[in-house]
C-alpha cells in the first residue's frame, strides 16, 4: 500500500483544524504572546522608573523577571507539546502518520 494514500486517508477530516492550528494558533502562541508579555513587563518598568519610588521599581523588575520566564516557558511550549505528540503518536511499525500529517497540510 502507498503510504501517501495512507496518510492523505488519515488526514483529510484533520486537514482544517490543522490549518487552523499550524498557520494560526501556533504562531500566535510562539511570537506574538512572548513579544507581548515583554513589552508589558517594560512598560511597567518604565512606569516605576519615572516615577522614582525605589519598592515600585524592585517590583517592576520583579515582574519583568518573571514575564521573561513566562515568556520562554510559552516559546518553548509548543516544541515540548510537538516533541510529546511524536513520542505518544508513533504507530506499533514505526510509521508516525500524526507527523507526515501534520507535515503534508
Amino acid at each position: 500500500m502507498n503510504n501517501f494514500l495512507l496518510i492523505g486517508d488519515a488526514c483529510e477530516n484533520l486537514r482544517p483544524f490543522i490549518k487552523i492550528v499550524k498557520k494560526g494558533i501556533l504562531p500566535i502562541f510562539r511570537v506574538i504572546i512572548p513579544i507581548a508579555l515583554i513589552l508589558f513587563g517594560t512598560v511597567d518598568l518604565g512606569k516605576a522608573v519615572i516615577a522614582s519610588d525605589e519598592k515600585e521599581i524592585k517590583e517592576a523588575q520583579s515582574k519583568l523577571i518573571k514575564r521573561f520566564i513566562y515568556a520562554a516557558l510559552v516559546f518553548l511550549m509548543v516544541t515540548l507539546v510537538t516533541l510529546v505528540m511524536d513520542l505518544v503518536a508513533q504507530g506499533a511499525d514505526g510509521t508516525n502518520l500524526w507527523l507526515d500529517c501534520w507535515d503534508t497540510v
